[in-house]
């Protein structure tokens, strides 16, 4: 636990399910107010805001496009609304869709873009506008993959999508750290989410998955959360413009664990 960030306000998009969902409910369990932003699942949103209360902080749940202007502004009236404020801003809704390139559409191509590459510009250019103004330190984390390092055949708009918020984490960390606001990224590797239910509940497909992690394990989403709670906290707050890849040892070219090659 870390007691700064008791009673501070965060903002987590995607908190209905897997990663956001275990962000959400570590936040409440260091006494954070969350604003909890979901796409379809209110269910699942409902739930980690029960959870965040339960452990004794405060959450309200909001539904918003966060590919909008309109969606990423409502989330941060929220927050102010509610609790008064932002101190910290996670850009976590992605999405993937699976093509061959030479297959895949325009539409689709947007799609994945829309949220995973446009839906974190908005994100931190909200949430830099309140900091910004309201002359506040700050702390925005940018949710990327190990796809921002390791190239994905047949997933060529994810890969884009997370090497663009590579780049563009590291810009508006060095643009803003004189005004005490940090922007750092986490990149998770193979994490056992439902995005990934459906391939992990193939056991010849997990087993392979497990084979492509040095630590030859799947990770869990509140491995991540932790993560981004030590981001969020002054623990870290020496650290700027990073991607904190969570991945079991995933970026470190496994194929040669072994010694050969």
């Amino acid at each position: 636990m870390y007691s700064d960030l008791n009673g501070k306000v965060a903002v987590v998009t995607g908190g209905s399910k897997g990663i956001g969902n275990a962000i959400s409910k570590r936040f409440g369990q260091e006494k954070m107010s969350v604003v909890i932003n979901y796409h379809s699942d209110k269910d699942g949103a409902q739930q980690a805001a029960d959870a965040v209360e339960e452990a004794g902080g405060h959450a309200v749940i909001v539904q918003a496009d966060i590919s909008s202007e309109a969606g990423a502004k409502e989330l941060l009236q929220t927050a102010i609304d509610n609790f008064g404020g932002l101190d910290v801003w996670i850009n976590n809704a992605g999405m993937e869709i699976k093509s061959p390139t030479h297959e895949a559409t325009l539409d689709d191509w947007n799609k994945v873009t829309a949220v995973n590459q446009t839906g974190v510009f908005l994100g931190c250019k909200v949430a830099l506008n309140y900091f910004v103004t309201n002359e506040k330190k700050g702390n925005i984390i940018n949710m990327s993959s190990v796809h921002e390092q390791i190239p994905w055949p047949t997933f060529a708009s994810y890969a884009a999508a997370k090497g663009s918020v590579k780049l563009f984490t590291k810009t508006i960390a060095m643009e803003y750290a004189k005004q005490n606001i940090r922007v750092n990224g986490i990149g998770p590797g193979a994490i056992n989410t439902p995005i990934n239910a459906e391939k992990f509940a193939d056991k010849k497909q997990y087993d392979k998955t497990v084979s492509m992690v040095p630590m030859n394990r799947i990770g869990k989403p509140e491995e991540v959360a932790a993560g981004a709670a030590w981001l969020a906290s002054d623990e870290s707050s020496y650290v700027t413009g990073i991607t904190l890849f969570i991945d079991g040892g995933m970026t470190l070219y496994p194929a040669f664990k072994d010694g050969e090659g």
